[in-house]
C-alpha cells in the first residue's frame, strides 16, 4: 500500500511533525507500506524528528509566506502551482491514501483528485473555537466559508478526529476517531524528587503561557526555591510579552523559557510535574508523554483533550479552564505532596499503555482495510 502524507514541513517542532513521523514510521517497518511526506516548503531542512531511511520525501518548493494570512494575495497567486505541482508528483506515484495533515490550499482540492486513491483528513486540534465563531460572526460571507469547508470535509472518505468529542463540531458523518499515540520508553522514569515543574509546546496564543506565569506568580510565594521551565519555539512577539509579564512580576529567577529540544522526554524524567495551561488542545502528545514516564500533571480543562487522556485525581488533576488561582493551588499540593506525585505516577504509566503505538496502529490498519 502506497500511503503520501502532505504537510507544510516537518522541520519544525510540534506535536502534529512529532506524530506524523511516528506513523510513518510503524507504516514501513510493521506493516511494510510505501510511504511519502508531501511537504510545501520543507526549505532544504532536514526533518525534525527521525524517520526511517525508506521514507521518501518530496518538497514542492512553493514556500507561501508564513508571516501573512494564507488568503494573502501574495500567497493566494501561488495556489496554481501548488495545486499543479501537487497533481503532477500525486500522478506520478499513484496512491492508495492521501492524508491532508493540516488546513492549508490542499484541503480544498484533495478529494477531487486522484480518483483511485482514499482521501483523509486529520485534525490535530480542536474545532471548539471554530464552532464558537460560527455561532458568533454570522457575516453572509463568513457562513459561506463555513459552508464550502462543510461540503469539502463531506467529499473526503474519512475525517480523523483525535477524540470523541469533538464529533459535535462536524456536519459530515464520515467520521472515525483516532487518538494520538506514544511509544513507551520504558528505561524513562521520572524522578519525582525535585521542586522544578514543566511546560513545552509551540510558544503561541493558544497555548495560554500567560495564565501559566500568571498562576506561577501565587506559587512562587508559598514555594520560593521552585522553578518553572518552558520548552518551546514559536511567535517572536508572544514570546517577548510573556518575558515582560515574567519581569513585570519579578519571577525571571523562578521562569525560564527554552528552546525547543528533540529529547523532550529525557528531559522530562527531571521535573516532579508537568502543567498544561492551553485554552484549547484535541489530544496533546506532551500529556501522553508525561504519562508514559510517570509524570504527574495539572492542566485546564480546556475543550477537549485534557478529559479524554487524564483520569482525574489519578494521574493528574484538571482544573476549571482559565482559572489560574485553582492551577496554582493544585501545582503547590503536588509540590508539597511527594507521596500522592508518587501515587498518581504509577496510574499514569499504566494509563498510558492504553495509548501505546502497537494498540493504536492496530486502529489505523483496520481503517485501510475496511476503506478498501
Amino acid at each position: 500500500m502506497k500511503i503520501v502524507f502532505s504537510t507544510d514541513q516537518i522541520y519544525l517542532h510540534g506535536g502534529l511533525e512529532k506524530v506524523m513521523a511516528e506513523k510513518a514510521n510503524y507504516f514501513v517497518t510493521v506493516f511494510g507500506f510505501e510511504v511519502v511526506i508531501l511537504t510545501t516548503q520543507q526549505e532544504n531542512k532536514p526533518p525534525c524528528y527521525t524517520l526511517h531511511e525508506n521514507i521518501k520525501l518530496i518538497d514542492i518548493g512553493i514556500n507561501y509566506n508564513r508571516n501573512l494570512s494564507y488568503f494573502h494575495i501574495k500567497n493566494v497567486l501561488k495556489i496554481p502551482d501548488h495545486f499543479s505541482k501537487m497533481k503532477s508528483v500525486l500522478d506520478a506515484i499513484n496512491p492508495d491514501v492521501i492524508i491532508i495533515c493540516n488546513y492549508a490550499f490542499d484541503f480544498y482540492w484533495a478529494p477531487f483528485i486522484n480518483a483511485k486513491a482514499l482521501k483523509f483528513k486529520e485534525y490535530h486540534s480542536s474545532r471548539y473555537d471554530e464552532s464558537t465563531a460560527r455561532i458568533k460572526n454570522k457575516s453572509f460571507l463568513r457562513k459561506l466559508v463555513y459552508n464550502a469547508n462543510d461540503f469539502i470535509e463531506s467529499k473526503y472518505d474519512k475525517l480523523i478526529l483525535l477524540n470523541p468529542d469533538e464529533k459535535v463540531f462536524f456536519k459530515s458523518t464520515n467520521l472515525v476517531v483516532i487518538p494520538n499515540s506514544i511509544s513507551i520508553q520504558q528505561h524513562l522514569k521520572a524522578g519525582l524528587n525535585s521542586k522544578n515543574v514543566i511546560a513545552a509546546g509551540r510558544i503561541a496564543l493558544v497555548k495560554g503561557f500567560e495564565n501559566l506565569i500568571k498562576a506561577w506568580a501565587l506559587v512562587a510565594k508559598q514555594e520560593p526555591e521552585s522553578q518553572l521551565h518552558i520548552y518551546g519555539q514559536g511567535e517572536k512577539k508572544y514570546v517577548e510579552e510573556l518575558q515582560l509579564l515574567i519581569d513585570e512580576n519579578k519571577l525571571e529567577n523562578t521562569i525560564f523559557i527554552k528552546e525547543a529540544t528533540n529529547n523532550l522526554l529525557q528531559i522530562m524524567t527531571d521535573y516532579s510535574l508537568y502543567v498544561l495551561s492551553s485554552h484549547s488542545e484535541c489530544f496533546p502528545m506532551v500529556l501522553l508523554e508525561s504519562l508514559s514516564i510517570g509524570l504527574p500533571i495539572v492542566s485546564f480543562d480546556c475543550p477537549t483533550g485534557p478529559k479524554n487522556i487524564l483520569s482525574n485525581n489519578q494521574d493528574g488533576i484538571l482544573v476549571a479552564n482559565g482559572d489560574h488561582y485553582e492551577l496554582a493551588n493544585k501545582i503547590v499540593y503536588l509540590l508539597q505532596n511527594k507521596d500522592i506525585r508518587i501515587q498518581m505516577g504509577k496510574f499514569a504509566i499504566q494509563k498510558s499503555k492504553q495509548f501505546a503505538t502497537q494498540n493504536v496502529m492496530k486502529n489505523w490498519f483496520e481503517l485501510f482495510q475496511n476503506c478498501k
